[in-house]
């Protein structure tokens, strides 16, 4: 599994940069010893990187020779130790020649490095052939007697180092002997180091992790890939040209055994580094602090209220608790990596008012906040709405009232029936313990005269709907419009009716019990 990484890409392996302003010399044929007469091609590599026209050969046999060409390369013919070099470079890795006057010779390439294919030649001269060849290596034979000259070792290591030698079979049975020569496998490159940016780093920080390596001179165009593990169980990359891997957060379960690995594009050279320990601190949690939202810890009955819980320091999973404090049980844990935690209190209500705190703990023991007092309180447009619902059905009974009475009386005035006397009814009073605000919120007082249908010069006639509201002192307050208050309830209607020929206007005790 890949665990957080962000590859970089660094396209020269460390010290490859600083190594390739080193000429190379290169050998043509590849190699390093020859037949007196023969002549071989060096050239000097790598001298680009100074804009040079210009190349000083130091030879070295009995003596030291210099030589200056106009272009990179020089023909030679004689034993010796060359080197090159290049305006503004340092001098070559030295090359030995060296030219025989043997009938047979063995010969090997100028360089070989482990993943190499490793080539031996049996050489006759010219004009004397051979009928097979054998090899051997620290006196042991690699090869039975066969028609071939080269012999081929695929995939050379150091394994294969040690003494060479070739024997040469004519025509006439005669049997031929070369030099011994000493090959040692070069190291394509050394096991690389693993480093980091921090051994100890703290919780959440990045760490930068770096496989540095280095080629050699003659083999810094190699291509290599790298890979980087943790505790041997655990890949943080897939095979990459980069060197670098970062690991953007890293967290206490993260401390442990870190490596890399490095190899060639094919495969066939794979080398990893040593271990390197990481540790990864955790700094305890420390000033848990519990807010409220809204803020000030003051919350409205009904609504949603939400517990904060913080920290101002503390790394790595920590575990958030709420209590009240008059209970044991926890109102809730959440654990995660942040330094702050919500808890919503839906639907609150004014028994949760109380006192409230809350804990943080990210292994090293619980730290508690400091406790806050939160008070609940009750909005009032509950009960106003009922009273208005209320108000708002009286009105309604009270109009459907008064129709009903101007109708009533018409009739009776038509058919000549009259109201006599003049009767007021008072609405009930209320006894010693009741509240006139809480049994009769409003008082309503309904007036009416049934007259003659045609009325004459002097009648009256009138219908009046009269509300009285008790105000707070129990007083009667007098509104002639009932619609324009709608916190009133009817509780009491009065009909007042006066004949033409009874100014007195008195209600018949009959004419009452029928309304």
């Amino acid at each position: 599994m890949l665990l957080w990484a962000s590859l970089l890409l660094f396209a020269p392996v460390c010290g490859q940069s600083a190594a390739a302003h080193k000429p190379v010399i290169s050998v043509h044929p590849p190699w390093t010893t020859f037949f007196k007469g023969e002549r071989v091609t060096l050239t000097c590599n790598g001298f680009q990187f100074y804009a040079t026209e210009k190349t000083t050969w130091y030879q070295h046999y009995w003596r030291e020779k210099l030589t200056v060409t106009p272009g990179n390369t020089l023909e030679v013919r004689e034993s010796g130790l060359y080197r090159c070099q290049a305006q503004g470079s340092p001098q070559s890795n030295p090359v030995r020649l060296l030219f025989s006057s043997d009938s047979l010779i063995l010969q090997v390439p100028y360089s070989v490095f482990e993943g190499d294919t490793l080539v031996l030649r049996c050489h006759r001269r010219r004009k004397e052939k051979l009928t097979a060849v054998k090899y051997t290596w620290n006196g042991k034979i690699l090869s039975n007697f066969n028609k071939s000259w080269d012999l081929l070792i695929p995939n050379a290591s150091s394994n294969n180092n040690g003494n060479y030698q070739c024997f040469g079979y004519g025509d006439n049975n005669d049997v031929f002997r070369s030099n011994f020569k000493m090959i040692k496998i070069q190291e394509l490159f050394p096991h690389p180091q693993l480093k980091a940016t921090d051994s100890q780093p703290t919780e959440g920080n990045s760490v930068n992790l770096s496989c540095e390596t280095q080629l050699p001179p003659e083999r810094s165009d190699t291509l290599l890939h790298f890979i980087f593990f943790r505790d041997d169980r655990v890949t943080l990359s897939d095979w990459s040209p980069s060197r670098e891997l970062q690991l953007p957060a890293i967290w206490r379960e993260n401390s442990g055994s870190y490596w890399c690995g490095a190899e060639t594009v094919m495969g066939n050279i794979h080398k990893r580094s040593l271990s390197l320990q990481i540790h990864v601190q955790r700094i305890p949690v420390s000033g848990v602090l519990l807010e409220t939202q809204p803020t000030g810890g003051q919350a409205v009955e009904g609504e949603t209220l939400v517990l904060v819980c913080s920290v101002a320091e503390g790394t790595g999973y920590t575990t958030f608790s709420w209590h009240r404090e008059d209970m044991q049980e926890s109102l809730g844990r959440k654990t995660q990596r942040s330094p702050r935690a919500e808890l919503e209190l839906p639907a609150i209500r004014e028994s949760h008012a109380g006192g409230y705190y809350c804990t943080a703990d990210n292994s090293y023991g619980p730290v508690q906040s400091a406790l806050l007092n939160i008070t609940v309180r009750e909005i009032s447009g509950n009960r106003d709405g009922l009273v208005a619902a209320g108000a708002t059905g009286g009105l309604l009974i009270a109009l459907l009232l008064a129709l009903a009475l101007l109708f009533h009386c018409w009739r009776r005035r038509k058919s000549g029936v009259g109201f006599s006397g003049d009767e007021t009814r008072l609405p009930p009073t209320p006894g010693p313990g009741d509240s006139s605000h809480s049994i009769y919120p409003a008082q309503v007082e309904l007036q009416s005269l049934c007259v003659d249908v045609h009325p004459k010069e002097g009648d009256l006639m009138y219908s009046e709907i009269q509300t009285i509201r008790l105000g707070e002192e129990g007083e009667a307050n007098t509104s002639r419009t009932l619609l324009e208050d709608k916190e009133v309830s009817v509780v009491y209607s009065e009909v007042k009716t006066q004949h033409p020929d009874n100014s007195a206007g008195e209600i018949s005790s009959k004419d009452e019990e029928s309304y």
